[in-house]
């Protein structure tokens, strides 16, 4: 890591107790936990691939991370001369019999669909043209919501989600993206990793820059709880032939949030802040 921060004009600190890592320059900060897969990027929590290490007396960041985690969102790759980001494919998570997270009279299927009509408002009004999975409560396959979107040849794909936890104590935002093929996903719970490459493997830099957008708008303009870009072997993004990422916007489960996600106002909110992270990322590929 040292040779690394280096390269890249980062001042390393490294502390004892507690055990961390710092590097900062003119215009980013990454802060690592000893014996932890938590991270900041510039403030923003995501779940790395694998720990912090030391080795012959110097910290370490796996090579995984730093080509999947760290380069793609601290330099963003350019998309090609004359492609742009013009459709993006909304997914109101679940619908018709499959309700998703139920907590009371609150069912997910509901908000979500509430949320991405918000949404696909908004993105027009920003310039992107917009397709549903879904405009009604109905059910729909797994497999089918990114057919949908790779058929419409959509440049971006973005499923709509709520919480719930049996507790009812959690709260905040998190946004998924795919679970790079070499290692386990961040909630896998010590699961062994598949390590067969999905085709949404083909975005992986694209993923987590995407993910990142959205989860740093979301916490900033929503004032929530950062509960981190984390990765996934969701069906809904592994045959995604697009960038494509997932969006917990909150716990159903938690009075407050829930009275938040019930609310048309407060959807809105989260729908400019989807918004405002899809310029983001937008910008950071065209720019």
């Amino acid at each position: 890591m040292p040779q690394w921060a280096k390269e890249h004009d980062f001042k390393l600190i490294w502390s004892r107790e507690p055990e961390g890592l710092t590097l900062t320059n003119r215009t980013a900060s990454l802060s690592f936990k000893g014996d932890s897969l938590l991270a900041e990027i510039n403030g923003i929590n995501v779940w790395l691939c694998d720990p912090i290490w030391m080795k012959d007396g110097q910290p370490c960041v796996s090579s995984l991370d730093l080509q999947a985690t760290i380069r793609p969102t601290l330099f963003p790759q350019k998309k090609h001369a004359g492609m742009s980001l013009k459709k993006i494919c909304l997914d109101p998570g679940h619908g018709g019999n499959d309700t998703g997270g139920v907590s009371g009279k609150y069912l997910e299927k509901q908000y979500t669909l509430l949320l991405a009509k918000a949404l696909a408002g908004q993105l027009r009004a920003a310039g992107f043209k917009v397709l549903l999975t879904r405009t009604k409560d109905k059910f729909m396959e797994l497999a089918d919501r990114p057919a949908f979107a790779n058929q419409h040849r959509a440049d971006l794909f973005i499923s709509l989600h709520f919480n719930v936890t049996p507790r009812g104590k959690a709260s905040g935002v998190e946004v998924y993206c795919l679970t790079p093929a070499t290692t386990t996903s961040t909630n896998a719970r010590g699961k062994l990793a598949d390590k067969t490459p999905m085709p949404g493997n083909r975005h992986d830099a694209q993923n987590i820059l995407l993910a990142y957008h959205l989860q740093k708008s979301l916490v900033s303009r929503l004032s929530v709880e950062d509960r981190g870009v984390r990765r996934a072997r969701f069906g809904v993004l592994c045959t995604a032939a697009m960038p494509a990422v997932l969006i917990e916007g909150g716990f159903l489960s938690d009075a407050d949030e829930q009275k938040k996600i019930a609310d048309p106002k407060y959807r809105t909110r989260m729908a400019e802040a989807i918004v405002h992270g899809a310029l983001a990322y937008k910008h950071s590929i065209e720019s």
